[in-house]
């Protein structure tokens, strides 16, 4: 079984879309485990009802202590021998679940890549996958055998703790595979926390990287030094 977690906060007008694109997985085998962030729309409201329509829904509540928060208390209830991630305003392909689940045997991760949609009508972008394992620093996008990420904690109070997240990740030299799939929707959305700079939180997700090299190995210390270089471009650009 697979368990996919969904932090949520303020997404109301995305949810019913996120849910039921995983309610629709040709993978029966799941278990939802929606967690509100203290939510001041009607988000919690969404989640409650579409739970009330499918038993491999649970939600779950709490004050908002941001979405490292949710996504550890997703974890803590995780029943599922795989793991997977979806942010509240992104959706799957009905296939997602089941391609992943075809290329895990063997492995301890899978990598796929996403579709960029725009908020609202609009285009969708050609898919994009990754050519190398530390190339997208997202947790959503991977498929993940639990005894594999056992112990792994997302840094609360941090934005950008995906990034420490799958540096941590990187640092165990799992198993891995990647496949050239894009069933990941990933929305444009402008009220996201990435849509603007937040200076002091790249600061800190900077310092966070640097505190690893110490006890990294040479081939982590070359991945902590990429992925910093790499992150200061994509804060440059933004």
């Amino acid at each position: 079984m697979i368990s996919i977690i969904v932090p949520i906060y303020n997404a109301a007008e995305y949810l019913e879309m996120c849910v039921t694109s995983l309610l629709r997985q040709t993978e029966k085998e799941l278990q939802i485990i929606l967690v509100d962030d203290g939510s001041t729309d009607a988000s919690l409201n969404v989640a409650e009802q579409i739970a009330k329509l499918d038993p491999r829904v649970l939600v779950l509540k709490q004050p908002h202590t941001g979405q490292s928060a949710a996504r550890n208390r997703g974890l803590q209830h995780a029943t599922g021998e795989y793991i997977a991630f979806v942010d509240a305003d992104d959706s799957l392909e009905p296939d997602w679940c089941e391609k992943h689940m075809l290329a895990i045997e063997g492995v301890d991760y899978v990598q796929s890549g996403y579709k960029r949609v725009s908020n609202g009508p609009g285009t969708m972008e050609n898919g994009k996958w990754p050519c190398h394992r530390y190339q997208f620093t997202s947790p959503c996008m991977r498929l993940y055998r639990r005894e594999a990420i056992a112990g792994m904690q997302f840094t609360e109070g941090m934005i950008y703790e995906d990034v420490v997240w799958s540096v941590d990740l990187w640092l165990r030299d799992l198993r891995y595979r990647r496949i050239p799939y894009a069933g990941y929707l990933y929305t444009l959305n402008p009220k996201s926390t990435t849509s603007l700079r937040h200076p002091e939180a790249e600061q800190r997700v900077f310092a966070a990287l640097k505190q690893r090299v110490p006890q990294a190995s040479g081939l982590g210390k070359l991945i902590i030094l990429y992925t910093i270089i790499r992150l200061k471009f994509h804060f440059i650009k933004q």
